[in-house]
Order: structure tokens, then sequence, then C-alpha cells
């Protein structure tokens, strides 16, 4: 690894004195999966699953640095910043990023229940 950092540098010395452009180096593709979970129609016809993401308790232990375990205490993560901003990425409580806080998966069945129900009569 040493050598081909040194050869890079090298080869960008010699491109900047003589203005040759460098080779780029290879990009490695990445192919992601985008998973679609349907509604479960099994319990009403008309019944559709809401996911909701809500962030906890922040986890960022501040005292890793000496070998410690220290956290600040801080119980929900609320935005700095408006939706869409990097500003809401951070917590506006503790000032961490949102990745530090607990992240909870909650799931709700919404029906539709303005159908009328069908009775015998």
């Amino acid at each position: 690894m040493f050598w081909g950092l040194w050869l890079l540098k090298l080869c960008s010395l010699i491109s900047l004195h003589k203005n040759i452009p460098l080779p780029l180096p290879k990009m490695r593709k990445r192919q992601v999966v985008v998973r679609r979970e349907e509604s479960s129609r099994d319990i009403v016809a008309s019944s559709l699953t809401v996911r909701s993401v809500r962030y906890g308790e922040c986890q960022k232990n501040h005292a890793a640095g000496v070998g410690g375990y220290a956290v600040d205490g801080c119980r929900e993560f609320m935005a700095s910043g408006d939706e869409g901003t990097t500003a809401a990425l951070n917590c506006a409580a503790c000032g961490c990023h949102r990745n530090f806080h607990r992240r909870q998966v909650g799931t709700e069945v919404v029906c539709d229940c303005s159908s009328s129900p069908s009775n015998g009569a």
C-alpha cells in the first residue's frame, strides 16, 4: 500500500510539471436494492400499514478517547434546522448527529372505516 501511494504522489508531481493528465482511479459500481413492502391486506380489505421513525436517546460515547464510557443524557433527538437542510441532521439539545440517537420504528395499521359493514339484512 505504501508503494502505491508513493507512486501516485510521484506521478502527480510529474503530471504537474509536464501538464500530463493523471489516469483516474477505477470507480466501483454499487447496486442499490430498494425493498418495498406491500401493505398487509389479510386483516381488513382496506387497511394500510404506516411506519413512523422516531429517534430516541443519544448513545454517543463522549469518553471514548480516554477509554471510558460517558453519555450526555440527551433523551430525544430534536432537529436544529428545517427539513431538507444539513442542520436538520444535528440535534438541537446535544449537538450530535442524528445517527448517534437510537432509531425506533413504529408500525401502525390504519383502516378505512368509511365503508359500511355488510350484514345479512
